[in-house]
């Protein structure tokens, strides 16, 4: 790039979370020349073909979109190379790229990360935050190597996980933040004067990508470990517990209380405007939204108002 050319600045990401990103540098003076995001995909009952949040964002817009399967292919690494990329921004893009696709772009590839590395490397660093009862994550942005999320890292930007907030929430707090700290730092990514500091592999933790078996409750554990699992995953995949008639419980909101019992792990207590409360292995957790199959999530007065499930017992699907 010479002094007098615009830089040429790639971007990749696929999902919600990187939309707030693209958006941010589609308004400055260097928007991207091309996007990159992952194939269309089939969803819904229909298993229709569905573009991705960062597609749809981009079709409103005259950059041209790449969709590869993969970057094993030489020709969609030349295919790259032919854009003569100076910086490549990555965010939730969703496809591994091999080390001769990170030594394309001249000022190399940068990568927005949902954790305050090296906590939580990985597909989830989100919900396992939240799971672990963590009480701060934040924003990362690395230079890109091989490994997962090893990178070292320009910039981070601590965020607080409250009490009550669940992924989806924080997910978006921190899409957000991650625009921010992109924007922030362009100009100077560009220039190419900073110097990212190496992330201590002592301090690593891994953040598994998410199975739909981990939401069913077991009702054995503590009220504040099952809170944390509600949390974590809402929107996906929403905690589950089976009530005694065989239907299936999905539990989207839910607050745990240090109240003593001596009951069997997942009777149902009481129900009221507070809750559904259902004693645990340590404690009461009180469900404060939940839905039942062919019905929408409802907060649990409205729900009571059509529903009781007082003398049902509740177990592990």
């Amino acid at each position: 790039m010479t002094s007098n050319s615009s830089p040429r600045l790639i971007f990749a990401g696929t999902p919600k979370f990187a939309v707030p990103s693209l958006r941010a540098l589609l308004k400055t003076d260097h928007p991207p020349v091309a996007v990159y995001t992952q194939p269309d995909r089939p969803a819904g009952r229909g298993r229709q073909m569905h573009a991705g949040p960062v597609k749809i964002l981009t079709l409103a817009t005259s950059i041209p979109i790449y969709q590869p399967n993969s970057f094993n292919d030489p020709k969609i690494q030349a295919e790259l190379a032919a854009l003569a990329p100076d910086l490549l921004v990555v965010a939730a893009y969703g496809l591994i790229l091999p080390p001769s696709v990170l030594m394309i772009p001249r000022l190399g590839c940068v990568n927005i990360h949902a954790s305050l590395l090296p906590r939580w490397r990985g597909a989830a660093p989100i919900q396992r935050a939240i799971l672990a009862g963590d009480t701060e994550t934040g924003i990362c942005i690395t230079h890109m190597e091989t490994g997962l999320d090893t990178g070292p890292i320009y910039f981070s930007l601590p965020c607080p996980i409250l009490r009550g907030m669940t992924s989806r929430e924080l997910h978006d707090q921190l899409a957000t933040l991650g625009a921010v700290s992109l924007i922030k730092l362009i100009p100077s990514l560009l220039a190419g004067d900073l110097i990212p500091s190496p992330q201590d592999p002592r301090k690593a933790t891994y953040a598994k990508k998410l199975e739909k078996s981990e939401a069913d409750i077991d009702w054995k554990l503590s009220a504040i470990a099952l809170e944390r699992k509600v949390l974590a995953f809402n929107p996906y995949p929403v905690a589950q517990t089976q009530v005694s008639n065989g239907q299936t419980l999905r539990i989207w909101r839910a607050r745990a209380e240090a109240e003593h019992h001596a009951v069997l792990p997942g009777t149902i207590l009481r129900e009221g405007p507070a809750g559904i409360v259902v004693a645990t292995g340590c404690g009461v957790l009180y469900l404060t939204e939940v839905q039942l199959p062919g019905g929408r999530p409802l907060p649990v007065a409205a729900f009571l108002a059509a529903h009781r499930l007082a003398s049902q017992q509740l177990s592990m699907i």
